[in-house]
């Protein structure tokens, strides 16, 4: 097949990281891949341009930008007969429709990676409505987003369905006390400190301001504890001023963006996730590949990876309190987190790699369009019928 990928930009981040993944699968399995980003490339295109898959740039501008529109149009239009457009998130998903418009292709995929918190009445969701009587098929990333978006009125001509995100879990190993001293050497921190770690986004969505305020109640109970940050945004500087403002110290540390993820979770006691909203968690799906416990606020499709008690424990969204008593009982608790840590890794080996995302949307791709609705239940069973 020849399948063009259409993203806002590849910048680090979940959706990025799954995009350029599912990319190296179908490229592995004999596929011609492209990828359009609507925005600038951004900093992992490099990565596709190791792989020679062409990686080209539509630099829209803020507003209304026609040209970016007919520019994406003519790197389509390059696109032989009978290709596949597969779109990520909503503003993509627009943009491409209207560049694509008569063009001869096969099917027009989109995944949502989030939960469209928005809502159907901003601007963004309105003119993502008006594309779905061209558009295929529609996956969600989890069965609660799938459900948000069938409550709200998301129609695509053949089906709106949960095709789950998966990682190269090959890539990471369980993490090990002599990962975990290598680490705390490594960041100067005193020998038997207890790590608690969490990657993504400094932005407002992934709450990390809850995390701190719920780490300095830990610290008065377990002083050896210490929190490790991983990603980097708009955030920063306030997140830092209020580790800070909450007299941390050097008991909370920064790394920004990091290309060695999968080594840092090696590392780690505790994965923390305190978002107050996801989709399908790219970083919760490492953090069981690195058989790590995890604590996650309910939200989304977090409960669809994380389930309470076996691999981990989930706590209200915005309630630090809830959060620290949760990463307390774990710290307390060597035998279960090793437990927990176990459960998840088993879980992902077997639900949440990236081979059998590819397959999936692979099976999605071959589906005839616009033959009735394809509803699937379960992340587990999701695409068992294709």
């Amino acid at each position: 097949m020849n399948i063009t990928h259409f993203v806002e930009n590849l910048e680090r981040g979940g959706l990025e990281r799954t995009v350029i993944d599912l990319i190296g699968a179908q490229r592995d399995a004999g596929h011609a891949c492209r990828v359009i980003c609507l925005f600038e490339r951004g900093a992992l295109a490099e990565e596709l341009d190791a792989r020679k898959v062409p990686v080209l740039a539509c630099g829209k501008r803020n507003g209304a930008d026609l040209g970016a529109v007919l520019r994406a149009r003519r790197f389509l239009r390059e696109v032989p007969p009978g290709g596949v457009l597969h779109t990520h998130n909503a503003a993509a998903h627009y943009h491409a429709v209207l560049a694509a418009a008569g063009l001869p292709l096969r099917c027009i995929v989109n995944t949502r990676h989030g939960m469209g918190v928005m809502g159907p009445s901003r601007r963004r969701e309105w003119l993502y409505r008006r594309a779905m009587p061209v558009t295929d098929f529609v996956a969600a990333v989890c069965e609660a987003a799938r459900d948000h978006f069938d409550r709200d009125g998301v129609r695509p001509r053949s089906g709106l369905l949960t095709v789950p995100n998966g990682i190269r879990v090959e890539r990471f190993a369980p993490a090990s006390v002599r990962a975990r001293e290598a680490l705390i050497a490594e960041l100067g921190w005193p020998p038997g400190s207890r790590i608690i770690g969490t990657v993504g986004r400094l932005q407002p969505v992934k709450d990390q301001a809850n995390l701190l305020h719920a780490f300095a109640r830990v610290r008065e109970r377990v002083p050896e504890a210490v929190l490790l940050l991983v990603g980097d945004g708009t955030l920063r500087v306030e997140l830092e001023q209020l580790s800070a403002e909450l007299q941390l110290g050097d008991a909370v540390r920064f790394l920004g963006d990091r290309s060695d993820v999968d080594r840092l979770l090696r590392g780690l006691d505790i994965f923390a996730l305190s978002s107050l909203s996801e989709g399908y968690s790219v970083a919760l799906l490492e953090a069981c590949a690195a058989g790590l416990p995890i604590v996650a606020t309910d939200v989304g499709g977090n409960r669809e990876i994380v389930r309470d008690q076996n691999n981990g424990l989930l706590v209200p969204v915005a309630d630090p309190e809830a959060l620290a008593a949760a990463l307390e009982r774990l710290l307390q608790a060597p035998d279960l987190t090793s437990t927990m840590g176990r459960a998840g890794r088993k879980w992902v080996l077997a639900e949440g790699s990236l081979r059998t995302m590819a397959e999936r949307y692979l099976r999605l791709y071959a589906q005839p369009s616009g033959e009735g609705e394809v509803v699937l239940s379960t992340p587990h069973r999701a695409m068992s019928n294709l």
